[in-house]
C-alpha cells in the first residue's frame, strides 16, 4: 500500500526594507547565492528574483 506524501506547503514573505538592506550589502561583498540562502532562510530563485526587480547583481563567483 502506497503512502501518501503530503506536499511542502510554500509560505510568502515580504521583503521588510532591512531584508533589501542586507541583500545589497552581500550583493556589494560578492557572497554567494547559496550562502545568503542558507543565513536569509530563502531560497536562491526567490533571492534572484528580487535582485533582478532591485536592480541589484547576485552570485558574482563563478
Amino acid at each position: 500500500m502506497a503512502k501518501k506524501v503530503k506536499k511542502k506547503t510554500i509560505v510568502r514573505r515580504e521583503y521588510t526594507k532591512a531584508d533589501v538592506k542586507e541583500l545589497r550589502t552581500h550583493s556589494k561583498a560578492k557572497t554567494p547565492v547559496a550562502k545568503i540562502a542558507k543565513l536569509t532562510k530563502r531560497s536562491e530563485g526567490s533571492l534572484r528574483q528580487k535582485a533582478l526587480k532591485l536592480g541589484i547583481r547576485l552570485g558574482h563567483r563563478r
